[in-house]
């Protein structure tokens, strides 16, 4: 995080043993209730988007906020990665292993078309999992993911590195030590 976007850490709200205990779980909704906060973090996301793209992906559901904001921000197309059973048009899909068990996100088959350049855009990078079964359905439908952006990165559960690992450039507004 840079002191450019502490203003923006300073607006999201850590709610402790949140959704079981120990975890602190970082609430964007209080970045959301502030009309310039919210602003200056999708102009900052925006403004970080590689030259050339040709579409944002966003991972529902908080992920639709902020890619949807970035998507008309730099006058790009929206590509909607949800969980199964969401979308009415023929999908393709990506398992992905959870903690226990195994969940999966599709897209609609459609959505893209090989080669096309595509931004990754969600609220939050933590373990990296959904978010590397995103760019896995991304490229199995032929597009190149040239980055992604979220706003708040958990460092510490390496996530962001992961992708970077696979080939993604990550790029991240606040950090937040711990989990």
């Amino acid at each position: 995080m840079t002191d450019a976007n502490a203003d923006l850490a300073q607006l999201i709200r850590t709610i402790d043993d949140f959704p079981k205990p120990g975890i602190q779980f970082r609430d964007i909704t209080t970045l959301l209730l502030d009309a310039k906060g919210f602003h200056a973090s999708i102009e900052r996301l925006a403004a970080s988007a590689p030259e050339g793209i040709d579409l944002i992906a966003g991972i529902e559901a908080r992920g639709f906020i902020f890619s949807s904001a970035v998507a008309t921000q730099t006058a790009k197309g929206l590509v909607l990665i949800r969980k199964d059973g969401k979308l009415p048009g023929a999908t393709i899909g990506v398992d992905y292993a959870l903690e226990y068990g195994t969940d999966r996100v599709v897209m609609h088959e459609d959505a893209c078309v090989p080669g096309q350049k595509v931004l990754l855009v969600d609220d939050l990078i933590a373990t990296g999992g959904t978010a590397l079964a995103a760019v896995r359905l991304l490229r199995q439908a032929g597009a190149e993911v040239v980055g992604a952006s979220f706003v708040i990165d958990l460092p510490d559960l390496g996530g962001a590195d992961k992708l970077r690992a696979a080939g993604v450039p990550v790029t991240t507004l606040v950090a937040f030590e711990g989990d």
